[in-house]
């Protein structure tokens, strides 16, 4: 399993809709253990494959605490088939805006239909941390970024921090 580099915002492979996996082969199988394992390295609890270059509805999340068995979940063509009405305000961040954090209101529990590594068909329910995790990956996979649910303002402030990170980090990559 290999760790994989994980791009910065803003890139637009980030604003990009991922196209379904049409099929779960060895590929995918292997693009799904280096998505872990790049998530697990960084460390975070979810990821999503355009965060590492690749436009494909494939997401991976772990919400498990620090003192608990990983829970590793692998979700391909992931969809939201419900959602509650009742929401929930969670400051979310994203490895692909490192260090930047914002408020970010969404439903409190959802439903994901999905494929897993091996192509069944599973369902999810998620709520607290696993429904924010699950909801901010699939916004992933549709091109969208957590601080595009947030005010202009603020995320204009989180996008010029990161063209300036994103500036400084070219510069130290080629030194």
């Amino acid at each position: 399993m290999s760790i994989l580099p994980i791009v910065w915002a803003p890139d637009p492979v980030l604003k990009t809709k991922c196209k379904p996996v049409e099929t779960i082969d060895d590929d995918v199988r292997r693009l799904v253990d280096d998505m872990f394992s790049t998530m697990y390295h960084a460390p975070g609890v979810g990821l999503a494959a355009p965060q590492v270059g690749v436009t494909r509805r494939i997401i991976v999340v772990d919400v498990a605490g620090k003192d608990e068995k990983p829970q590793p979940i692998a979700l391909i063509n992931p969809e939201i088939v419900w959602q509650s009405e009742e929401t929930q305000v969670y400051e979310e961040g994203c490895l692909s805006l490192p260090e930047m954090y914002a408020d970010v209101e969404r439903p409190a529990k959802v439903r994901v239909r999905y494929l897993d590594r091996d192509g069944a068909k599973q369902e999810i329910e998620g709520e607290g941390l696993l429904a924010v995790c699950l909801q901010h990956e699939i916004d992933h996979i549709d091109g969208v970024l957590f601080v595009d649910h947030i005010s202009a303002l603020k995320r204009n402030m989180i996008m010029k921090k990161m063209v300036k990170a994103k500036k400084l980090r070219s510069r130290e990559n080629a030194a």
